[in-house]
């Protein structure tokens, strides 16, 4: 228990508080890593829709005469 106290003395009203990424930015950890997973979730989901619109422009189109690659 010294040791909390000793923290709480030493950080006074930010005791208990979330830390910020850079005093100067008010986003706190937990949000820019929320942030990140959500970025790299939707990357992810935009690198798959256009592996498909890929797969379908090059194979599927021609395959079923919709249009011809020259």
């Amino acid at each position: 228990m010294g040791e909390a106290k000793r923290r709480q003395t030493a950080l006074g009203d930010k005791y208990g508080q979330e830390e910020t990424i850079l005093p100067w930015l008010p986003i706190s950890k937990r949000q820019a890593e929320t942030f990140y997973q959500w970025t790299t979730r939707g990357a992810w989901i935009g690198i798959g829709i256009m592996a498909a619109l890929w797969v379908t422009v090059r194979f599927i189109g021609p395959t079923f005469g919709w249009w011809d690659i020259q």
